[in-house]
């Protein structure tokens, strides 16, 4: 019976030991290592990149030392986001945009955004792009946008994010080393219940890896890809001088005119459908009051007929005297 729970036992308390361990390996910092459970042989951290100290020489081909070589080197291991913003005036702000586009394509990035505005009478065309180039291509489409037009101004700006960086690398590989001893744990298992936990846990790390895993993608395009916003606009044409002779105030007065027809002629256009309508309106509304009024008049004279005909005649009520009778003395 001792020997059927033994590797029960033995499972659970590794199994204990791997969560306590797990969750202090979960919250280290780049300098920390992940935790060892009890009864388990820990993966060999990776090792840490040699750098040498400030005052040591680094040594090249033999002993060399080359500062130069080592200021390569520590520059390589950075990792540096780099933002700019670029503003530039040219003749066509439009096409020039696509110029744009088509430079950055070509050294291997992309456009994330585009705005553009076309000119009106009280506004100036203008484009705005965001682009993403690679980093070691940065100081070439610099220069190269810099020959689209005049520079007005160039702001740029590095932040250095390597520790931040190392330090999700080393979370990440933390939580990499937990989730596969968890995996192994949970091949071994042998009851329902250290099924269960390994599982809950195996997820909850999971999760949490991934979550890194995106975070450090993101900060490596970041590094690797540098932002640029380019603004292209173009120099405001001046308004027309006021007339100040004779001709020229002709000329505008004749311009004033034109354009004051051509209006009319506009507003003509658009009020024609309405002033048919209206007219189409009004025709008919006409044509049934006087179709009303004729019909109106037209009873009131058959009722004035009839009631001539029925009334009668002043001879007709004049009657002949009688004749008298027999015997009667006749006057």
């Amino acid at each position: 019976m001792r020997r059927r729970l033994a590797p029960a036992a033995a499972a659970t308390a590794a199994l204990t030991a791997l969560l306590l361990a797990g969750c202090t390996a979960g919250n280290q910092t780049s300098s920390s290592q992940p935790g060892i459970a009890t009864g388990e042989v820990a993966p060999a951290p990776a090792p840490a990149p040699d750098v040498p100290a400030p005052d040591a020489p680094q040594s090249i081909e033999g002993g060399a030392a080359s500062d130069g070589a080592f200021k390569a080197e520590a520059d390589a291991d950075r990792s540096v986001i780099t933002t700019g913003w670029i503003s530039i005036t040219v003749d066509d702000p439009i096409a020039t945009a696509e110029d744009a586009a088509d430079l950055v394509e070509e050294s291997g990035g992309r456009v994330d955004s585009r705005n553009e505005t076309p000119g009106t009478d009280s506004q100036p065309p203008s484009a705005s792009l965001t682009v993403r180039v690679p980093a070691d291509e940065l100081d070439a489409v610099v220069a190269k946008l810099r020959e689209l037009g005049t520079v007005n101004s160039v702001s740029m700006n590095a932040s250095d994010v390597t520790q931040q960086r190392q330090d999700l690398d080393a979370r990440i590989d933390a939580l990499t080393a937990s989730v596969d001893r968890l995996r192994e744990l949970l091949a071994t298992a042998t009851s329902i219940t250290d099924l269960i936990a390994i599982e809950s846990e195996l997820t909850t790390r999971q999760a949490e890896l991934d979550s890194l895993t995106q975070q450090r993608d993101w900060l490596v395009d970041q590094v690797d890809y540098s932002s640029i916003t380019l603004d292209l606009i173009t120099e405001e044409v001046a308004p027309d001088a006021a007339p100040d002779d004779f001709w020229s105030g002709l000329i505008a007065g004749w311009g004033a005119l034109v354009a004051f027809a051509g209006w009319l002629g506009v507003a003509f256009g658009v009020l024609l459908p309405w002033l048919v309508a209206v007219l189409v309106v009004a025709a008919i509304v006409v044509t049934i009051v006087v179709l009303a009024s004729r019909s109106r008049r037209e009873g009131q004279l058959d009722a004035a007929a009839s009631v001539d005909a029925s009334e009668p005649s002043p001879s007709d009520s004049a009657s002949p005297p009688s004749p008298p009778q027999d015997g009667s003395p006749r006057a």
